[in-house]
């Protein structure tokens, strides 16, 4: 009962560092990588798919990311909805190519992204504390039942508050790499 409660707090606290690593790899730096558009959505046969499921994505090189429909009917509409998104990129066709450059980040720019990456950070802890609030309520619950005894219920919350902290840490040190990720020039 007790390790069910930590196990799942566990869990959760997991999923809330892969959420905000997704969330982190979404804020473009300077830099190319693929991942950027795996949010990109693109019509395909009247459904809505994302790129690299109709094309091949990869680096050409640090600062270009090429993109290569596997039909040729989809350069167009890969292109216009790479351009349509919200990344601010400026896609351009080279036979069945389309190369995306990533364009230069200003200084005022990092300082903003570097305000939403705090913020992504933030959630995520409160998101932690939530978890760590569920368990602790789950441990009192368990006591006032009887079903488990003070000392049982202080060590269990001791635990979870370790596993929150634990997480805590994570999140700092995620922000700190993201952070000095977007400062390099």
């Amino acid at each position: 009962m007790l390790e069910d409660i930590k196990k799942t707090a566990d869990q959760k606290m997991q999923k809330s560092l892969e959420a905000l690593k997704n969330d982190l790899a979404k804020v473009r730096t300077g830099r190319a990588h693929t991942g950027l558009l795996d949010h990109v959505m693109v019509e395909y046969y009247g459904s809505m798919v994302a790129v690299n499921q109709v094309a091949n994505v990869n680096l050409g090189d640090a600062r270009t990311i090429n993109v290569q429909p596997y039909e040729k009917n989809m350069i167009s509409k890969v292109e216009k909805a790479i351009r349509d998104s919200d990344l601010g990129l400026n896609p351009a066709t080279n036979g069945d190519v389309i190369r995306v450059p990533m364009p230069m980040l200003t200084e005022e720019r990092r300082r903003d992204l570097t305000k939403v990456v705090r913020n992504e950070a933030e959630g995520a802890k409160v998101a932690i504390r939530n978890v760590r609030r569920d368990a602790n309520d789950a441990l009192k619950k368990l006591l006032k039942d009887k079903e488990i005894s003070e000392d049982d219920e202080r060590r269990a919350q001791d635990e979870v508050q370790k596993l929150t902290d634990k997480a805590v840490v994570e999140v700092d040190k995620l922000l700190q790499v993201k952070e000095a990720d977007l400062m390099a020039v």
